[in-house]
């Protein structure tokens, strides 16, 4: 059972000053739906708020302001009274604590000339416990950016300077706190050289404390003849790396050996889109490539374990390939409006015991949705929705190597009577669940911690919601 109420306040105080305020409360109910002592659900209880302030200026000024406060109780693992294999019960909870704020300032330098800066701040509190283990930690996070920007007949140009701190506070284990201070210089030339060609060449420089000057290159071409649209782009970019893969986020840091010789990943990325627009269709083709090296993996530990330390995460050697193509088709008729996609993916890795290439786990290579929506505004919308999802390779998973291809369906429905709208919402109507077929709680407790196997396909089951928007102000 879940609960949701979110209102959302609009208010003008000025003829140049407006703002709102968005709040929040939301539950939802653990549930444990193959009776096998583990919250396929886990429960929480979650507050929200933010308000919003909105300034004009005569001359052109704009100024937005934002806050943000969210705390949650989240409890899952094993329900009251079971336990797992190893016959001991094992808690999996998450208190959290959010501040947040940011803001962006634009302002015209005279006729051809613009100023913008703008900056955000957060602060995440978590206290974890994972079975025995208790880890409380912070994550802060802080930006702040400045640019001047201009503009000619054929050509509009930028150029700004940043400054970005990522910091993370571990009061259990200390060994994996950092403090990452990356100031930077950007750039970008956006040029048309005819009246259907526009090139875009954009650079950015980060003086990283940890790894040094990073370098990211883009270049982009835009073409446009009749109805067609063909877009291309080729970039660099570079990723600092954290103890948060997916492994460790969901099992904790007890289990993680300190960090050895970690190197940035650097990825090289390419793509091509070809769109066409006649009358009420819309389709677009875009192939996409991408070679990653250096990528952090998760690895067991194979020497004599010490302090409880099973796995640590390494670079792994060769390059991470990732190959795909995507089909895009809209069409509208009237007020209804059809959209059909599909994607290709083949996502492999380089061997690390055997020559040759394997693919990456938890990611289907076809993958297809479509949806019909019924709209008019104000009135009533009417949708239905199917998301396919194809196979996809497992690792760690003791009962298959293999997952198995599963559809998404869902159904809504708002009906609006002047400042009041009732929806309703119907998801999964196949009640697809991945329990069905599988259990989650594996044999052992696996080297990082979990004591599941990876999440694959819907793990809730048939799903309704339903509930009332009111609006107010004008």
């Amino acid at each position: 059972m879940r609960l949701h109420l979110l209102n959302h306040y609009p208010a003008r105080f000025t003829e140049s000053l407006s703002g709102s305020i968005t709040a929040g409360l939301h539950q939802q109910k653990e549930q444990d739906l193959d009776d096998d002592g583990w919250l396929d659900m886990a429960s929480y209880t979650r507050a929200t708020m933010r308000p919003r302030l909105y300034f004009t200026g005569d001359n052109g000024t704009n100024v937005y302001v934002t806050f943000g406060a969210m705390t949650e109780q989240r409890e899952g693992g094993t329900i009251d009274g079971a336990t797992m294999p190893d016959s001991n019960p094992f808690a999996q909870t998450q208190d959290t604590t959010r501040l947040d704020s940011g803001f962006i300032y634009d302002q015209p330098l005279g006729d051809v000339l613009n100023l913008n800066m703008r900056g955000s701040a957060m602060q995440q509190e978590h206290d974890h416990v994972f079975g025995l283990s208790i880890e409380n930690d912070k994550h802060q996070s802080y930006l702040l950016e400045s640019s001047v920007s201009g503009y000619s007949e054929s050509a509009a140009w930028l150029v700004g300077v940043a400054l970005q701190n990522d910091k993370f506070t571990s009061y259990a284990f200390p060994e994996f706190n950092y403090s990452y201070q990356v100031p930077g210089l950007f750039t970008q030339l956006d040029y048309d050289a005819s009246e259907n060609i526009a090139l875009s060449f954009s650079a950015r420089n980060d003086w990283h404390n940890e790894y040094g000057n990073q370098f990211s290159p883009r270049i982009s071409l835009l073409y446009k003849p009749e109805n067609w649209i063909l877009r291309t782009s080729y970039g660099q970019g570079y990723f600092a790396p954290t103890p948060f893969i997916d492994d460790i986020e969901n099992s904790g840091l007890a289990r993680l050996a300190p960090f050895e010789n970690i190197h940035e990943e650097h990825a090289n990325t390419a793509s091509i889109d070809v769109s066409y627009v006649v009358d009420n269709i819309e389709s677009s083709m875009t192939l996409f490539a991408s070679n990653i090296d250096d990528v952090a993996e998760l690895q067991e530990i194979t020497a004599p374990i010490t302090n409880g330390k099973r796995v640590q995460i390494v670079n792994v050697p060769g390059q991470t390939e990732v190959r795909g193509a995507e089909l895009l088709l809209r069409y509208r008729w009237h007020d209804i409006k059809l959209t059909g996609s599909y994607l290709y993916t083949d996502a492999t890795k380089q061997n690390t015991l055997s020559s040759g290439r394997s693919p990456l786990t938890l990611t289907p290579k076809h993958s297809a949705g479509a949806v019909v929506m019924w709209e008019e505004h104000g009135s009533h919308l009417v949708g239905f929705e199917a998301y396919y999802t194809g196979t996809q390779h497992l690792e760690g998973n003791p009962y298959r190597d293999k997952s198995d291809a599963y559809w998404h369906l869902g159904l809504l429905g708002q009906i609006t009577l002047g400042r009041v709208s009732w929806f309703l919402n119907a998801e999964n109507l196949l009640n697809v669940r991945q329990t069905k077929e599988d259990s989650l709680i594996l044999p052992a407790q696996a080297a990082s911690g979990p004591w599941t196997t990876d999440i694959w396909s819907r793990n809730d089951g048939f799903t309704v919601n339903a509930g009332v928007r009111i609006r107010f102000g004008d």
